[in-house]
């Protein structure tokens, strides 16, 4: 929430309603379903001089079976569950639908954390009877990405990142090339995942050779 306070704080039509002695009202997506419903009786409590907080979906009393029954009657696609993907929350089944790109961040956070990791394995933390601890072991035992791009990129990537990061330090701030410059240089030769499963729902290691860079700014926003 800090970064939406910190633009309202900011946003004219919110400095005119404050100036007037009033609040924003701002609009959570907590359905009436059980899980959200221990979410609001902790936000609720919560007091706001700045934000009058409203939960509409609670209001029409809609749990999660409701909301995606109204969604696909509108004839739309039901959004994903929205979460960061280089996280420990994730579970396979959402590791499988990532795009390649996706993946590839995954195995080189991994990489580039390896030689300082002591107490866990992975961004998985440790390994369990459904899952292992690293989550590029999941991706090559799954073949999600080929076995050799995961090689190319545990060896060379961690080093070449270092290397970028080490010339960029001695470039004026003006000028000094942004990490999406060494993403797009990444992603630009390797191979893309063709995404299938948003055509299908078909879910594999289908790849097709890259049309054109990807960076870390084209994320699909899921809604949450």
């Amino acid at each position: 929430m800090a970064p939406q306070d910190a633009f309202l704080k900011g946003w004219e039509p919110a400095k005119a309603a404050w100036g007037r002695g009033q609040k924003v009202i701002r609009l959570i997506g907590y359905d009436a379903s059980p899980a959200d419903t221990r979410r609001y009786n902790h936000a609720s409590t919560i007091a706001n001089d700045l934000f009058e907080c409203r939960y509409p979906l609670r209001e029409w009393q809609w749990d999660r079976d409701t909301c995606i029954a109204r969604i696909e009657a509108a004839g739309l696609p039901v959004p994903p569950k929205s979460s960061c993907f280089i996280c420990a929350a994730m579970k396979p089944a959402e590791v499988r639908a990532l795009p390649a790109w996706c993946l590839r961040l995954i195995v080189l956070v991994e990489a580039r954390a390896a030689p300082r990791l002591r107490t866990v394995e992975g961004l998985w933390r440790r390994s369990t009877s459904t899952r292992p601890g690293r989550m590029t072991d999941f991706i090559r035992a799954e073949e999600l990405l080929p076995a050799t791009d995961i090689d190319a990129i545990m060896r060379d990537a961690p080093a070449d990142l270092v290397r970028f990061q080490d010339v960029a330090a001695h470039v004026p701030l003006p000028e000094r090339p942004a990490m999406a410059e060494w993403l797009e240089t990444f992603n630009a030769t390797l191979p893309i995942r063709k995404e299938i499963h948003e055509r299908t729902g078909l879910i594999g290691p289908t790849f097709v050779p890259a049309v054109q860079p990807l960076n870390a700014e084209q994320n699909i926003e899921p809604i949450g």
